[in-house]
């Protein structure tokens, strides 16, 4: 059987030649667009099917929402919503990327064992102390994320003196905390956590500053699928009619040096990277 760094290496073969699709799968009742919609294994298992059918390189499986003013799930009911989908995902298809969208050492651990590949950590490996060594044990990839309190707190007044400055220091002590636990550079992947204890303009400094995150010298993945920001500039759209604007900043995204994006509508995704990378890319 393939380790998970052998399952890796074809994903990341592509990084730089072109921009990789994640494709959002909650197993919530409670996310900010798609919550409730795959609560079932089966729901759940379609959703994955068709996602892989329009071109996502990696499902991003998660079982608690972070949407802001969210609480956290208890660990054994983010395991059941979590681990089996990602057991029958890889039975189905093993040549799949998956990863699971986790705060939990005991969430990563179950569900890497269960066929995932990557850990999407929002806190960047710091809500848990047990995670940096989960995720270097298994060989795993991890993406290191920018968040600024928690989900309960996180846009109660969010203040910086220098956004872009402030987030690209957090995530090199983040990288730097998960090359000490093990994990080798290549395995890391980081993310300015757009939405994650940010207002409507720290959102759209920190995209335009994209090229100083990228200076760090680690693959920049990028999440602003749906988000309230794009509700906001076009004039309180709720999440279902923001996929034009979210398109846009993914298009921009890549020219500014992203390297993977994280959405909800795939299909419209890959064929938004597809002419910005024919654009940006050399």
């Amino acid at each position: 059987m393939p380790t998970i760094t052998e399952r890796l290496a074809p994903l990341l073969a592509q990084l730089g030649k072109r921009t990789l699709v994640m494709g959002i799968l909650n197993a919530t009742p409670d996310s900010f667009y798609d919550g409730g919609r795959y609560t079932t294994l089966e729901a759940a298992l379609a959703r994955a099917e068709q996602m892989l059918a329009e071109g996502a390189d990696i499902l991003d499986i998660g079982g608690e929402s972070t949407r802001p003013g969210s609480d956290p799930v208890p660990e054994d009911e983010e395991l059941r919503r979590v681990v089996p989908l990602i057991e029958a995902i890889h039975i189905r298809h093993p040549n799949a990327i998956l990863s699971v969208d986790t705060t939990k050492s005991r969430v990563a651990e179950l569900a890497l064992q269960a066929g995932a590949c990557i850990v999407n950590d929002i806190s960047g490996m710091t809500f848990d102390p047990h995670m940096p060594a989960v995720v270097a044990r298994a060989g795993a990839l991890v993406v290191l994320m920018h968040i600024k309190g928690t989900p309960k707190t996180m846009q109660q007044n969010p203040t910086y003196h220098d956004v872009v400055a402030e987030v690209r220091a957090t995530l090199e002590s983040h990288t730097r905390r998960a090359l000490q636990a093990g994990i080798p550079r290549e395995h890391i992947w980081i993310d300015p956590g757009i939405g994650f204890g940010k207002t409507v303009a720290h959102n759209l400094k920190l995209l335009r500053g994209l090229p100083q995150l990228k200076a760090l010298g680690y693959p920049v993945l990028v999440g602003t699928s749906r988000k309230s920001f794009i509700g906001h500039l076009l004039g309180g759209l709720p999440p279902e009619e923001r996929l034009e604007g979210t398109l846009a900043t993914l298009a921009l995204a890549v020219a500014w040096g992203a390297d993977v994006v994280r959405v909800h509508d795939v299909q419209a995704a890959v064929r938004a990277v597809t002419i910005a990378d024919a654009l940006c890319r050399t």
